[in-house]
């Protein structure tokens, strides 16, 4: 699916920190765990998603890192909560700091306007 093609009904943050236990294994098991515990679970489970991952521990001492996660719908977002929930990146690998959930131009699309919403300078 191309991304022109999607429309997020929601859009989500997931603002999380790395644990020790993810620190202290090696990159090859980082990625391991990444692509054998947690993205089949969330593949399995979610339609209608999909994601990005931001590292932020450059810039933050709470948060190392952000999952952004785009949504057809309510639905399907609440469905990756649940999923993730389940594998070992909720609260073993991350802590899940706050989770920040929201509309891309819910103001514009509620009152009919026109006007930018966002910057490209």
């Amino acid at each position: 699916m191309a991304d022109t093609e999607f429309d997020a009904g929601v859009t989500a943050f997931i603002l999380v920190k790395t644990t020790r236990a993810w620190l202290d294994l090696t990159v090859a098991q980082r990625i391991a765990a990444f692509e054998e515990e947690v993205l089949p679970t969330v593949r399995e489970r979610v339609r209608d998603v999909r994601s990005r991952f931001f590292d932020t521990e450059f810039y933050s001492a709470r948060v190392t890192d952000v999952w952004m996660w785009e949504a057809r719908n309510h639905e399907a977002f609440e469905l990756v909560i649940e999923a993730l929930r389940e594998t070992r990146f909720w609260d073993h690998y991350f802590d899940v700091v706050e989770i920040l959930a929201g509309t891309e131009n819910g103001y514009a699309k509620h009152y009919g306007t026109t006007t930018p919403t966002s910057i490209t300078a």
